[in-house]
C-alpha cells in the first residue's frame, strides 16, 4: 500500500484528487492538507510514502517544502503538481528534493502513473518541462542582477529599486544593462519576458 500526502491550497481540486486516489487499488491518501506550513507536521504523523504538493500554497510554497521534507524526512518522495510550466520552476523544484515534477494538465493516469514510479525509487518529470529545462540550462544572471530584474517585472523603476536595495541608481541602470546584455535581450522588457519565461526571476 502506498501512502499519499496532498497538499493543494484550492479544495475542489484537492478534493478531485483524494477522490481519484481513493478508488485506486494499493493507494491509501493518509494526510491533506491545504497550507504549505501543514504539511512537515502531518507528514510527521502519518509517515507518507510520497507528498504531491502544489508549487503556490500560503503559509509555505510548495518548493521550500519538499526541500524540508528531503531533509528531514528523506523516506516521504514529493511529486510536485503545478501549473508552473516554467523550466526554472522545474530545475528549483529538483535542486529542493523533488523527485517528481508535474503540470496540472496531466491526466488521472499519468498522476497516478508518476505516484506510483517516485513510491518505488524512480522519477516523474513532465517530458516537455526537462527538455526545456535542459535546453535553458543555468541563469546567467548574478544574484544582483535576479533582484533587480525581477524588481523591475514587479514595475519598479531605476530609482524605486535603488531605494529599496540601498544602490545608487547609476549602479541598478548599469546592472539592467548587463542583465538585458546577457539575456540577449533588444530591451529590458525583453529581458524581462526571457527571465520569467525561464524561471530565472
Amino acid at each position: 500500500m502506498i501512502k499519499v500526502l496532498i497538499a493543494e491550497d484550492m479544495t475542489v481540486v484537492r478534493e478531485g484528487l483524494v477522490s481519484v486516489l481513493a478508488r485506486e487499488p494499493g493507494i491509501d491518501v493518509v494526510a491533506q492538507a491545504a497550507r504549505g506550513d501543514e504539511v512537515f507536521p502531518a507528514a510527521l504523523a502519518t509517515r507518507p510514502d510520497v507528498a504531491v504538493l502544489d508549487v503556490a500554497m500560503p503559509g509555505q510554497d510548495g518548493i521550500l517544502t519538499a526541500h524540508q521534507l528531503a531533509e528531514r524526512l528523506p523516506t516521504c518522495r514529493t511529486l510536485i503538481l503545478t501549473v508552473l510550466d516554467r523550466p526554472g520552476h522545474l530545475r528549483a523544484a529538483r535542486e529542493a528534493g523533488a523527485v517528481g515534477y508535474l503540470l496540472k494538465s496531466a491526466s488521472a493516469r499519468q498522476v497516478l502513473a508518476a505516484i506510483r514510479t517516485v513510491a518505488t525509487g524512480g522519477t516523474a518529470y513532465d517530458p516537455g518541462l526537462l527538455a526545456e529545462e535542459h535546453h535553458a540550462g543555468a541563469s546567467p544572471l548574478t544574484p544582483r542582477e535576479t533582484d533587480i530584474l525581477r524588481l523591475a517585472a514587479q514595475g519598479m523603476g531605476a530609482a524605486e529599486t535603488a531605494a529599496e536595495l540601498f544602490l545608487s541608481i547609476r549602479t541598478v541602470r548599469n546592472h539592467l544593462s548587463l542583465a538585458t546584455g546577457k539575456l540577449h535581450a533588444r530591451t529590458l522588457v525583453d529581458a524581462v519576458r526571457i527571465g520569467e519565461r525561464h524561471g530565472w526571476i
